[in-house]
């Protein structure tokens, strides 16, 4: 092959398509001819970049997931046999359980200074529980049939909680005395729920907590730990490669990962025959995301309230809590109405597109 000679043009036909299309997308080099060096800076910069923390934040919140299951159980098996009552350890363990996963990723994030995930986190995971949980569940089964009235406490327990997050937020801050007044609500929460158990005095076989039980305790909160700290830091360099506010990615793929525990739990209810587990799911997991979740990272930190927060998706999480109960009114929630929790899934998905684009 005849080689060329010096100073002779070389043909560009297949890259100056290219170096048009990216110019004023990449940083790319200049090189003496002022042409665009595109390939090594595509395969050795920026995709490759993303593609990591992208990769990175699978993983992480994979590990995360599965980390907090393995929390769970090998706590509820050490409480059982130390003798707590199953009740007891539904209402605290597991409530807790399901929302270790927002708890977790929203600490580290005031650690390492975006803090105002925490309100995307919240906020996200409840609009994802009541739409896409609560509708999926609805449509799956043709209709959720509720063995008990939810309108005698929990219900105004979780309107309560969802009212008073937006007039806590209405000021843009969040302070420690709020922090404290929205403890003390899980507080009467727990109580009430400890108050109005109605237990049948059964003999029971208690699991033997033996030493794989305190070592799964103590290796699922580790990975917690770490599994949080590398999902934010994943959000934290995505959000820069894309231009995108961390709290819209918390708002989307955080709340949409941290709920997927909730996600299968529900729709393998459902299929059971078991729908109304759903509801109880979706309403502890989100009177615990609002009272603990919200509160308890703001004692390491000050949270941010993101101005886009207040005027579109906590106002959409208040309606879609209303939406809730107005539907859970008659002790059945039908295929129909899930189909319309479903649209407000769409609507809200839609809009973070549309900030992110």
């Amino acid at each position: 092959m005849p080689r060329r000679a010096e100073g002779e043009a070389r043909p560009s036909a297949v890259l100056r398509p290219h170096a048009t299309c990216l110019q004023n997308i990449l940083p790319l080099p200049v090189a003496k001819d002022g042409r665009k060096e595109i390939l090594s800076a595509v395969f050795n910069g920026y995709d490759m970049d993303v593609l990591l923390y992208l990769g990175l934040f699978i993983l992480s919140l994979a590990v995360l997931l599965k980390a907090s299951g393995w929390f769970v159980d090998s706590a509820e098996r050490i409480g059982l046999s130390l003798g707590a009552s199953p009740f007891i350890i539904g209402v605290t363990i597991v409530a807790f359980g399901t929302s270790l996963p927002e708890l977790a990723t929203s600490i580290a994030s005031v650690l390492t200074g975006q803090s105002a995930i925490v309100v995307g986190n919240v906020v996200g995971s409840n609009i994802t529980n009541i739409a896409l949980v609560l509708g999926l569940a609805a449509v799956v089964v043709n209709r959720i049939e509720l063995d008990y009235n939810i309108w005698h406490i929990d219900m105004p327990f979780l309107w309560g909680s969802a009212f008073l997050l937006g007039f806590t937020l209405y000021d843009g801050r969040f302070s420690l005395v709020e922090a404290l007044l929205f403890l003390v609500g899980i507080v009467i929460f727990l109580a009430y729920s400890f108050k109005s158990e109605e237990v049948e005095k059964l003999e029971m076989e208690r699991p033997a907590a033996n030493w794989q039980s305190y070592v799964m305790l103590v290796v699922g909160g580790g990975l917690v730990y770490f599994g949080a700290d590398y999902t934010i830091l994943a959000i934290q360099k995505l959000s820069a490669f894309a231009g995108v506010s961390p709290e819209i990615i918390a708002l989307s793929a955080v709340a949409l990962g941290t709920s997927l525990p909730e996600v299968i739990v529900s729709l393998n209810a459902a299929r059971r025959g078991k729908a109304s587990i759903a509801v109880g799911n979706v309403l502890g997991s989100n009177i615990f995301n609002t009272y603990v979740v919200m509160s308890v990272p703001s004692f390491f930190g000050k949270l941010d309230i993101p101005q886009e927060i207040n005027s579109l998706y906590l106002p959409l999480m208040i309606v879609m809590t209303m939406l809730f109960g107005i539907m859970s009114n008659n002790k059945k929630i039908t295929r129909w109405e899930g189909a319309v929790l479903l649209m407000f899934y769409v609507f809200f998905t839609t809009q973070l597109l549309e900030e992110a684009l």
